[in-house]
């Protein structure tokens, strides 16, 4: 198993020209569009399909009316085309009354792009703090030989809520010396700013990042920062299948 970060999303463009048919990716974006599609499916939704531009979404719903539109430009809810969008991107959004059997399409800054550059890899998680002991699992039980790890970002920028969920995933999955795996240089940095998260308070090292502060700025979504780093409350795999995320 080797196991490798995309620390920024700088990477991505690159990352859309690799040959992923080996390979298993994992994409974060803690703050908040992971969260917020297994916050969905855990509370009934039947699909997340994740788009590209504001103007794709808009298509889909031309073709399908029932659909939901959620996601965000700047942290906020969209608005554009003459159209509201029926959710932003807080996972607050999102109870079991609202998102039951529902399909929604999703645009979002960050998280929506990675889940579109590594949509050629037969599978595809979106993985938070929320789920990440039973992506570990699955992981784990796949065999899978190369294990990318995608960290959204924050606009052009890491984010460091996204490096220390890889951290965290990375020091889950390969704790010790395993003799027939090998983390990358990258995987042994998000690892490295996970410990010193631990050290610091995650909760707090956390509060100071770029998306973070931004969000805590806004008292409608201050508390979207603290329901995104409970750990291990929702036992769910998300996992991308013919374009769209669905609870496994």
């Amino acid at each position: 198993m080797n196991v490798e970060v995309i620390l920024s999303p700088a990477e991505l463009p690159a990352l859309t020209r690799r040959d992923l048919r080996a390979t298993a990716c994992v994409v974060f974006d803690v703050l908040r569009a992971t969260s917020t599609f297994v916050t969905a499916l855990q509370n009934g939704a039947k699909e997340i399909i994740p788009a590209g531009e504001i103007s794709e979404a808009l298509e889909i719903k031309k073709c399908r009316p029932d659909v939901l539109l959620g996601g965000e430009r700047h942290g906020v809810r969209i608005s554009a085309g003459g159209i509201n969008f029926d959710l932003g991107n807080s996972p607050r959004e999102y109870p079991p009354e609202v998102v039951r059997g529902k399909t929604i399409v999703s645009t979002t800054t960050n998280g929506t792009r990675a889940l579109r550059a590594v949509a050629s890899a037969p599978t595809v998680l979106a993985a938070s703090f929320l789920n990440l002991a039973v992506t570990v699992e699955f992981l784990r039980g796949g065999n899978f030989p190369e294990i990318v790890l995608v960290c959204a970002g924050t606009g052009e920028n890491p984010a460091d809520e996204d490096i220390i969920a890889a951290g965290a995933l990375v020091d889950a999955l390969l704790p010790g010396k395993e003799t027939h795996s090998r983390r990358t240089d990258s995987a042994v940095a998000a690892r490295a700013a996970y410990f010193e998260a631990v050290r610091m308070g995650l909760e707090r090292k956390i509060s100071l990042s770029e998306n973070a502060q931004r969000l805590l700025a806004i008292p409608e979504l201050r508390d979207d920062v603290a329901f995104c780093l409970q750990r291990d409350i929702f036992p769910l795999v998300a996992k991308m299948e013919n374009g769209a995320i669905q609870k496994v």
